[in-house]
């Protein structure tokens, strides 16, 4: 199955809203339709950044992609009910290497 990461800047919580939230909300998003293999919370020029690894079920490479994109819409979308973001980023592994989508 092809491994995908979505990485996406945090730029504040709203109002009511503990810190953990954005990971948990980020996770049961993408981890809906897809298996989540890890997360992590990185700390860039003072930004604050999460990133979700998954895989996507193996079909037509097109197709992987766009399921890729749309679990990413999804964790973007979750998380904004928690908090505020930057920009979403979306990347496959391929040859172990990360390479944009």
């Amino acid at each position: 199955m092809p491994s995908f990461r979505a990485t996406i800047q945090i730029t504040g919580l709203r109002p009511g809203h503990a810190p953990e939230e954005v990971m948990d909300m980020a996770v049961a998003a993408v981890g809906a339709a897809h298996v989540v293999e890890a997360n992590q919370l990185d700390i860039v020029s003072g930004v604050p950044r999460i990133t979700v690894r998954f895989m996507v079920e193996a079909t037509e490479y097109d197709a992987e992609n766009q399921s890729a994109r749309n679990a990413a819409v999804s964790m973007a979308h979750g998380i904004n009910t928690v908090a505020t973001t930057g920009a979403l980023r979306i990347a496959r592994r391929s040859a172990g290497k990360w390479l944009p989508l």
